[in-house]
């Protein structure tokens, strides 16, 4: 439905599923960006962006319609809009069978709307008791109602993790959770700049009002709800395009250095960490790149060779190939202005254009960058695009280094009006900032396919918006050394976890700033062993590196670590699998499995590894306790370590010396687990474990093991399901199995924890 506002605007009412509204109002009856790249609930955005007129990948079921003089009612059998004149919307939900209002416009004034530019803001009313989610990278609690918050890409190196503000990403969506009437989100599909305000601000005018504001662009934007928090999640992940399946590799420990690359010996550093993973028996499936490889005296220009410190780069990556470590370059997406391909690239018209405020003859833009200026790419030009495919192959893949990290990715480019090819029809910067970085990252990624197309590629890309978990993993950018960093890192990578980013991590150790001391380098990687994406990776004040092996005193405890990780490569991988193919989250608040128990909406320092782990690493220097809440279950919790079995709703004190790990598992798991593996590929497990955590009393349970050959696209792969059935006297374990592969390893071993007595019903051998 379509009315005009004003006598001049269009707003536009789209029901795009039973629980999913979307909202667009075009100034002057004209767009001002007809195309998102964010929106994309097929899988995938044309590379010039999709229309936003366009409906495909919507069931959009044919709404309710009445009207009367003071309201217009646009409903489903779920969800229903009420539009009230004067113009404001009322959004409500049936609930138990009556509808109730979920959220509404701020009576006094729901949009404004810019007379002399395109700059919008989206009013909401305010309950300060309930709680926002949301907002992808943001520093702080998890829960952001209280808070003011702006979206502008910065490379925010050695942010304070706790209020830094902005970071990296550019993520305007927001979930809620109301009293009564379920809960809800919303998605503003514009890239300009923005904020949030979402309980800072007040005004004696307006009762308590949460506000979205933009510099530019057009107000348009998803109103989705549900009945938990989960729902709205894996709703948002599907409509901008899902969830990359990288490489079981990508999941195995990844060095990375900005010391091993700076230094003039790079090629004897990088190959003397083949030596020291093996000599200190570390387990490693990966190493990231840093950008010194392609210097020129201290500065950095992207596709060039360093022939001094790199003499034989084809060689170097045979020697990491062999060993079965992949490598993977640091890539950007900036040209110095003494780059030497500068003049040629800029001939070419390649680079974003000045606007001609900046540059009458808008030659190539000019922005700091890497302690000098130069001049971005613009990848909404299909000559860039080619351009940097062929360079990603020629100077990377065809030198054996098959992934790409594409990083500083920002595009810190403040002349607004500096104008993008558009794919024929140009844009302003200001508009689409943050998709640059994905699109550079798609490019990288077609390269990658085109060179090995049998192959799942791997990329990671530092900045971007929603959509870049397409086509990428991500992480938390470049944080400071610091036992807080630890802390607070951590719920950022809920918050993005939340927002519709699953595959993401941190860089363990800390980034910038002082070396770790040994205690917070070894509850790092304590707790970084649980995340996705799993680096160590330093750029230490005293030139000195962050390494498993740095402080010998305790590389024991380093070591078994990550050995742990790797024995949780196969319920790791399948979470990543679930990750991909369900849209189930991989790191989860307690909220989202456990909302009905209050207390999980309490601030809290642990989390859940896929539906099944509860995370619960010590995150405090010198402590000998962790406490630690088990939300209310009826299967209760399993210690995995000691095997000692605690019932749910309870807080609980757990004795912490410096090797413990606090982990728990949900009572009717079965967490499939290998043994034996230095690498992540599944042939190198030796055996196969399926460690068993029964419930309490009678219920039946699946849990699942998903394996394939971990690399190509069109591997043969098994479903296992793994079914416990758990009575007050016994249980049984049977197994089904779909899918046109089989199992890696065919046998398994069937563990119960020390604290279990019941007798195991099943065959002898566990044939998968």
């Amino acid at each position: 439905m379509t009315l005009r506002v004003e006598g001049r605007h269009l707003l536009h009412l789209c029901v795009l599923e039973e629980n999913r509204f979307r909202v667009s109002l075009q100034k002057d009856a004209a767009w001002r960006l007809g195309r998102t790249w964010t929106v994309a609930p097929a899988g995938d955005a044309p590379w010039g962006g999709r229309g936003r007129d366009d409906t495909s990948g919507f069931a959009c079921p044919s709404p309710q319609i009445s009207q009367s003089e003071t309201e217009l009612v646009l409903s489903t059998e779920t969800m229903r809009l009420r539009l009230l004149t004067p113009l404001q919307m009322v959004w409500e939900a049936k609930v138990d069978g009556a509808w109730e209002v979920f959220a509404e416009d701020r009576p006094t004034g729901g949009i404004h709307l810019g007379l002399r530019d395109h700059a919008h803001a989206h009013f909401l009313s305010r309950h300060p008791q309930e709680p926002v989610f949301g907002l992808g990278e943001k520093t702080g609690p998890l829960n952001r109602a209280g808070q003011r918050y702006e979206m502008r890409n910065l490379d925010a190196m050695g942010y304070d993790a706790e209020r830094t503000d902005p970071l990296y990403k550019h993520v305007p969506f927001t979930l809620t959770r109301t009293q009564s009437a379920g809960c809800w989100s919303i998605f503003y599909d514009n890239l300009a700049g923005c904020w949030f305000d979402l309980g800072n601000e007040l005004d004696n005018y307006h009762a308590p009002y949460r506000a979205y504001r933009a510099e530019d662009g057009d107000l348009d934007f998803y109103m989705t709800w549900a009945p938990e928090l989960l729902d709205l999640v894996k709703q948002q992940e599907q409509l901008t395009g899902g969830t990359a399946f990288p490489p079981r590799w990508s999941l195995g420990y990844s060095g990375s250095t900005m010391s091993y690359t700076d230094a003039s010996d790079a090629q004897v550093q990088l190959e003397g960490f083949l030596t020291k993973i093996a000599e200190h028996r570390i387990p490693c499936d990966s190493f990231q790149m840093s950008s010194g490889y392609t210097s020129i005296g201290t500065k950095r220009y992207v596709f060039h060779w360093n022939d001094e410190k790199m003499p034989d780069p084809e060689a170097m990556a045979a020697k990491f190939a062999d060993k079965g470590v992949h490598l993977i370059a640091n890539i950007k997406p900036c040209l110095l202005q003494e780059h030497p391909r500068y003049a040629e690239v800029a001939d070419a018209g390649l680079f974003v254009r000045a606007s001609a405020e900046t540059d009458a003859n808008c030659g190539p833009e000019r922005s700091v960058f890497w302690d000098d200026e130069g001049s971005h790419l613009d990848f909404t030009n299909q000559a860039t695009v080619d351009w940097w495919k062929q360079n990603v192959d020629e100077a990377l893949l065809q030198r054996g280094i098959g992934s790409t990290w594409n990083d500083n990715n920002e595009y810190e480019i403040w002349d607004r009006h500096a104008q993008c090819a558009g794919f024929g029809e140009a844009i302003d910067i200001s508009l689409m900032r943050p998709v640059m970085p994905i699109l550079m990252t798609r490019a990288s990624m077609e390269a990658q396919e085109a060179h090995s197309p049998e192959q799942r590629p791997y990329l990671i890309s530092r900045s971007g918006a929603p959509g870049l978990q397409r086509y990428a993993q991500t992480w938390s950018g470049d944080n400071r050394t610091d036992w807080k960093t630890l802390r607070w890192n951590q719920r950022m990578g809920l918050g993005m976890s939340v927002s519709g980013f699953y595959n993401i991590g941190h860089d363990v150790g800390g980034f910038s700033g002082p070396r770790p001391e040994p205690e917070l380098f070894v509850r790092w990687v304590q707790n970084g062993i649980f995340h996705p994406r799993f680096t160590i990776h330093s750029w230490n004040d005293d030139a000195t590196v962050n390494e498993p092996w740095m402080y010998p005193e305790v590389t024991d405890h380093i070591r078994a670590a990550i050995e742990l990780r790797y024995q949780l490569l196969p319920y790791l991988y399948t979470c990543l699998w679930q990750a991909s193919e369900r849209s189930e989250p991989m790191l989860r608040p307690l909220f989202l499995d456990f909302g009905a128990d209050s207390q999980t909406w309490v601030e809290s320092d642990s989390f859940l590894l896929g539906r099944d782990l509860l995370v619960a690493t010590v995150l405090d220097k010198g402590v000998e306790a962790r406490s630690v809440y088990l939300p209310r279950h009826p299967g209760g919790w399993w210690d995995f370590h000691t095997g000692l079995w605690h019932e749910g709703g309870q807080w609980l004190t757990v004795p912490v010396t410096l090797d413990t790990i606090p982990l728990f598992v949900r009572g009717g798991a079965v967490i499939p687990m290998g043994q034996g593996a230095n690498r992540a590929a599944p042939e190198a497990e030796t055996a196969r474990l399926l460690a068993v955590f029964p419930a309490q009393g009678d219920e039946e349970t699946t849990s699942l093991l998903y394996e394939d050959d971990g690399v190509t696209k069109a591997s043969k792969w098994c479903l296992s399901h793994l079914v416990l059935h758990s009575t007050h006297n016994h249980i049984s374990l049977t197994t089904r199995r779909e899918g046109d592969g089989a199992p890696v390893l065919p046998e398994a071993q069937v563990v119960l924890p020390a604290g279990e007595r019941r007798i195991l019903k099943t065959d002898t051998r566990i044939d998968l």
